[in-house]
């Protein structure tokens, strides 16, 4: 599967993310000097049943025990047998699946033994990419940002633009690309927006035994309730000022917002507050951006993009509009940040995480007579 590591010039690096939405695994290509992107290759996603989201569930909020070791085991798994379907490939970076998130806390973890992958798969392993950063008093995410940076240079974009990933949890990325790098003041503001699928996901679980509100079709029959939006928006979350970023479940409440609702009005509800945490976001770019490009599951559920796009000024389009996959876009980030680590370059910074200083995070696994250039 593996080959030698060029010390420098392009190599092909596979991503891997398993996300706060906890549907699988996405797995992608990259072709990366850790500076600019070359070229885009192959991916694979690998959803998770029922029986393993429940596993993964069960793990979430805990630091340590046998729900957690049980969680691991599966992640572990699941990225084994996802990634050994690709050839040719120089590094891997695994970002694993989040299970608890408190950066002015206890850290972050986030599980799936890149160690054990690299020995497995016979390629070296860049994982553990948050510690680092949480560690030197940032807050440990969002980590895409370099790679949207990247991604504005490779679409040719000129003014100022942002990137929305709807996953589990929301998180925006201003991107100014007339600087030269990501690392530069000015160039990248990033933080969370605040809950995206997670808590729909959750009701329509608890209510529907569905996983989600596929293409926004029982939000689409519901009004949202304005009581519990303002209440929603008074978490003093929202006037903190970025970077900031949040847990899955720091929301949990939410549900509690909506519970005397019907199933249509409570999910139009959660759907709408997913919308004014967007908007109230983007308040804090430092210009007006010329387009908000939307990546993440939240991307196709039309009642959410129409909520995003009557509210805001600026143009809202999946990434699909600028050629790039919003499928696999965070796995994509993760194989572009395992080059930066590899290359000893920065992966987050003031602007994106509110870390002190630059930080290349992540742990480098090697195999034998393996070697990272």
């Amino acid at each position: 599967m593996g080959r030698a590591i060029k010390k420098s010039g392009a190599i092909r690096v596979l991503g891997a993310m398993s996300g706060t939405s906890m549907d699988g695994v996405d797995a992608a290509v990259v072709e990366t000097d850790g500076h600019r992107i070359i070229g885009f290759g192959p991916s694979r996603y690998r959803a998770y049943s029922d029986k393993e989201r429940a596993v993964l569930r069960a793990a979430l909020g805990q630091w340590h025990g046998p729900d957690v070791d049980a969680a691991a085991e599966l992640v572990t798994f699941a990225h084994a047998e996802t990634l050994s379907e690709f050839d040719e490939i120089d590094l891997i970076g695994v970002h694993g699946q989040t299970l608890a998130h408190e950066p002015r806390g206890r850290g972050t973890l986030q599980v799936g033994d890149g160690e054990g992958l690299a020995q497995a798969l016979g390629v070296p392993v860049v994982w553990d990419f948050r510690s680092d950063d949480v560690a030197m008093g940032g807050e440990g995410a969002p980590l895409a940002p370099f790679f949207h940076f990247a991604c504005a240079k490779w679409i040719g974009a000129d003014q100022p633009l942002c990137f929305l990933n709807l996953g589990g949890v929301g998180n925006l990325t201003y991107v100014d690309p007339s600087f030269d790098g990501p690392e530069a003041p000015g160039a990248l503001l990033a933080f969370d927006t605040g809950p995206a699928n997670a808590p729909v996901d959750d009701l329509m679980q608890a209510r529907l035994g569905l996983p989600m509100d596929r293409d926004g079709a029982v939000a689409r029959g519901g009004t949202v309730e304005m009581g519990a939006l303002e209440l929603f928006l008074a978490e003093p979350y929202f006037t903190r000022m970025p970077p900031k970023s949040l847990d899955r479940n720091d929301f949990a409440e939410m549900i509690g917002l909506v519970q005397e609702l019907s199933d249509a009005d409570a999910v139009a509800t959660l759907t709408g507050m997913c919308a004014a945490g967007v908007v109230q976001g983007m308040e804090y770019c430092p210009k007006p951006p010329s387009r908000l490009l939307v990546t993440g599951g939240g991307r196709h559920n039309p009642v959410l993009m129409e909520m995003l796009r009557v509210a805001l000024d600026c143009p809202v389009e999946p990434v699909e509009a600028v050629g790039l996959d919003g499928d696999m876009l965070e796995a994509q980030a993760f194989a572009y940040l395992a080059a930066r680590v590899a290359r000893r370059l920065p992966t987050s910074c003031p602007g994106t995480t509110g870390v002190k200083a630059l930080v290349g995070g992540g742990v480098v696994s090697t195999v034998a007579n393996g070697a990272v250039g």
